[in-house]
């Protein structure tokens, strides 16, 4: 999948970090790292919906842009 191949790109915005950590209530340095080490997880669940790759892991879904690998945003399952 086009996502795994390209780990090495995924990052997010000043104001992502925040929104991030905010949503799915983690504080940790390194939100980036968080978020591919999730991704990496044998049970994530990938997704992709026209611009947007979904991962949904461990009660979280990740929101990540396809083309430019920054994550969107995070937030808890309903």
């Amino acid at each position: 999948m086009e996502l795994l191949n390209n780990l090495n790109k995924v990052h997010t915005t000043e104001m992502g970090v925040g929104r991030i950590k905010r949503n799915i209530g983690v504080e940790v340095e390194d939100i980036v790292k968080y978020c591919v080490d999730k991704i990496k997880q044998d049970n994530a669940v990938i997704k992709r919906k026209g611009k947007n790759y979904y991962v949904g892991v461990d009660g979280i879904i990740i929101t990540v842009n396809a083309s430019s690998y920054t994550i969107i945003t995070a937030h808890k399952e309903k």
